[in-house]
């Protein structure tokens, strides 16, 4: 059995909204356990006998068909969340900059958006592993920042998702008390 930590991209944003109970309801209908929701913003650790890619096409035809959207995650498996979570050189708390790390299913997308945004002016990038990149942005600009506004293009959407690193380290401890059980 496999633990990991699923990141669901634009849910309770932009008219998606699913509640977290809910969610949690419609993948009893699949091939995971100790299922568990983090936060509302689409934050989930399983378990599960399925490789990763076979969790992410699970995870996402559930959601299609369970709310009726075009759904994207991306899944990874709970060693890989604390190591990424452990990488990052950002502190997770600052009063003036914010820690942020960028997750992708596709590695040829998030060299695409890093080598893009290492020629942003004023973008701290510091690429943690094939599947993610950390960022700082300032404290309260979050949503103005110049790799924010890189990742919200349409082109990485599918792909990509962005966690605040307390959320990354608040995933990361879920996902190792599941790998433990």
């Amino acid at each position: 059995m496999n633990s990991y930590a699923v990141f669901l991209r634009g849910v309770n944003v932009g008219g998606i909204n699913i509640k977290m109970a809910e969610l949690k309801e419609a993948l009893k209908s699949r091939p995971f356990s100790a299922v568990k929701t983090l936060l509302a913003s689409g934050n989930v650790v399983l378990a599960s006998v399925l490789p990763a890619a076979a969790v992410k096409a699970e995870f996402e035809a559930c959601l299609r068909e369970t709310f009726g959207y075009d759904a994207w995650v991306v899944v990874l498996e709970a060693d890989r969340v604390a190591a990424l979570a452990d990488a990052c050189p950002y502190p997770a708390d600052d009063t003036a900059t914010h820690s942020y790390v960028t997750l992708s299913s596709d590695t040829g997308i998030l060299t695409e958006l890093y080598d893009a945004g290492r020629g942003l002016e004023g973008v701290e990038l510091t690429r943690l592993g094939p599947e993610a990149v950390a960022w700082l942005a300032p404290a309260g600009g979050t949503l103005d920042s110049p790799f924010s506004k890189l990742t919200a293009k349409a082109k990485y959407k599918a792909s990509t998702t962005t966690r605040n690193l307390r959320t990354l380290v608040k995933v990361r401890d879920a996902a190792e008390k599941v790998a433990a059980d």
